[in-house]
């Protein structure tokens, strides 16, 4: 599977990052087959998250068996310095790693947010007296939000190592400073700083809870994701090649495999194609930055 540069990481992330709350969703023995399924196909980015269940304790066991193959991402939703730090030990613990390979501050949403995780005892300087102690490699930011406010996050944290934000045709279509991900890519790629692209399938919304009861939904994720094998390919090839480091995988284990396969297979998109399934997509409602937030 191709590698790319991520940022001054000096880490080589596979094109797909295993987004791991898959792993919620699954039986102990289920998460471990599909680890090493992975891994056996050479995907060397994983990505989890406290607020994913208990994605992290069904991750710990192959992941402390396989700790060098794998490049991991963890997150905190915390914006204090104590909050960031005690869910940063809850998370080695739950892992049972000694290092977070990149701990992200996840789900930046407002400007306020931004100012208190950046200030004296907030969450970054808890982020950075770990790094200072090897309990943390590198820093990330995550948004599903305002491109706007990751475009201020990277000029404000000089030591981001990575920004994770969404990639997405239906979105790309929007042309507005509202979704205008774009932005965020190339001033990222201007800073150095590896890019991971998320809601690559997101089709769209779900229907109404009174349409749709969250019980009855077939998929567990966020919103209603594609689930075919050739609308994931194309959409897993236009996140891919508009240069993201990595295209993460979504929240359901019944995709995972699709995804990986389209990984596997990826040999890039030529512009026609990409701007082509971005006019076909251009009416969809988009699935961010207004929708579900996790």
């Amino acid at each position: 599977m191709e590698t790319r540069a991520l940022g001054e990481t000096g880490h080589d992330s596979t094109v797909m990052t295993f987004g791991a709350i898959a792993l919620n969703w699954l039986e102990q023995e289920g998460a471990n087959q599909m680890v090493e399924l992975l891994l056996d196909h050479g995907v060397n980015h994983f990505d989890v998250a406290p607020t994913y269940g208990d994605a992290e304790l069904k991750l710990g066991p192959k992941l402390r068996q396989h700790r060098e193959e794998i490049f991991l991402g963890c997150k905190t939703q915390e914006r204090e310095y104590e909050g960031a730090r005690r869910k940063l030990e809850r998370s080695l613990d739950r892992l049972g790693v000694d290092t977070i390979d990149l701990y992200q501050v996840h789900g930046l949403e407002y400007e306020s947010e931004l100012d208190t995780i950046t200030g004296g005892g907030g969450a970054l300087e808890a982020i950075r007296d770990a790094k200072s102690e090897g309990l943390v490699d590198h820093v990330g930011l995550t948004s599903h939000g305002d491109p706007d406010l990751i475009l201020d996050a990277l000029d404000r944290i000089d030591d981001l190592a990575t920004v994770m934000f969404p990639m997405n045709p239906v979105v790309a279509g929007k042309d507005d400073d509202e979704h205008d991900y774009e932005a965020v890519l190339e001033r990222a790629d201007d800073l150095d700083v590896g890019t991971l692209g998320i809601k690559a399938f997101a089709k769209g919304p779900w229907p109404p809870t009174d349409e749709l009861p969250a019980e009855d939904r077939p998929y567990a994720n966020w919103y209603e994701p594609v689930d075919t094998p050739t609308e994931i390919r194309e959409r897993f090839d236009y996140a891919a090649a508009t240069g993201m480091t990595s295209v993460v995988s979504p929240g359901d284990p019944k995709l995972v495999a699709m995804v990986l396969d389209a990984a596997e297979r990826y040999d890039g998109m030529d512009e026609d194609a990409m701007r082509s399934l971005v006019e076909r997509l251009r009416h969809e409602e988009s699935p961010v930055p207004e929708q579900l937030h996790h």
